[in-house]
């Protein structure tokens, strides 16, 4: 299936150009298992049930911290501290808190790891259509990835917003002054690159990802009549587009 060559792909970062959640998730692990050897054994409690208890506690405190702050290290970093205290508040100390500094510290400073065939994939689609990158988070963070990834080059423009939402992408539509039909956001997140800009009147390209991060997750829900493609690998762009 080829599709006409003057569309606008708007496509995610994390997760769909290079890893990111991987590295959260390895923090999360470490986090789980300092707190689990602070706890000590739980009579009468499998340790698969400590592991759930402190991941719910987690997740609960993301949610709440990114209507607060935002996305960004150093809202999972405000995280993990208040999981902590809710799990093990007669633990907590100074170590504590050196320990998650140091997991956060251990997520700036990870490599940016592209996607395989990532930039095969944006020099075929470069010269064929409208490339501009759209993703959500802290500026500076987002913005140093973007510098640090090497893919800039590749895209018209950037853009770092707060919140992926239906407002968002239908500002998108209006600056771009193109029709809804002719746009296509790609990423790997339900709730943020697929649900808001069928919403919005684009089509979608999702292209799930093993470790996409779990406030993330959705149901995919077609609207408005357009299309959503589904793609195991960010290369795969190279056969619809």
């Amino acid at each position: 299936m080829t599709r006409r060559r003057d569309n606008v792909l708007l496509i995610d970062a994390d997760d769909t150009l290079w890893e990111n959640n991987i590295y959260f998730e390895r923090a999360i692990a470490g986090f789980t298992t300092h707190l689990q050897r602070t706890l000590g054994e739980a009579a009468g409690v499998p340790e698969a049930a400590i592991r759930e208890r402190i991941r719910e506690r987690i997740n609960a405190q993301e949610r709440r911290i990114i209507v607060e702050m935002g996305y960004g290290l150093g809202s999972f970093r405000v995280a993990l501290a208040r999981a902590y205290r809710d799990v093990a508040p007669h633990a907590w100390n100074a170590e504590a808190e050196a320990m998650i500094a140091a997991l956060a510290a251990a997520i700036a400073q990870a490599p940016i790891e592209l996607m395989p065939g990532a930039v095969e994939t944006l020099r075929y689609l470069a010269p064929r259509h409208r490339l501009l990158l759209l993703t959500k988070g802290d500026y500076a963070e987002q913005f140093g990835k973007v510098t640090r990834s090497g893919l800039a080059s590749w895209f018209e423009q950037v853009h770092v917003v707060a919140e992926k939402d239906e407002a968002v992408y239908r500002t998108q539509l209006d600056r771009l002054g193109v029709p809804p039909g002719r746009c296509w956001m790609i990423g790997n997140s339900p709730r943020s690159d697929v649900n808001p800009a069928l919403a919005a009147g684009l089509n979608a390209v999702f292209i799930p990802h093993p470790w996409t991060w779990v406030l993330e997750h959705d149901d995919i829900v077609l609207c408005n009549g357009r299309e959503c493609l589904q793609l195991d690998r960010f290369s795969d762009l190279r056969d619809h587009f």
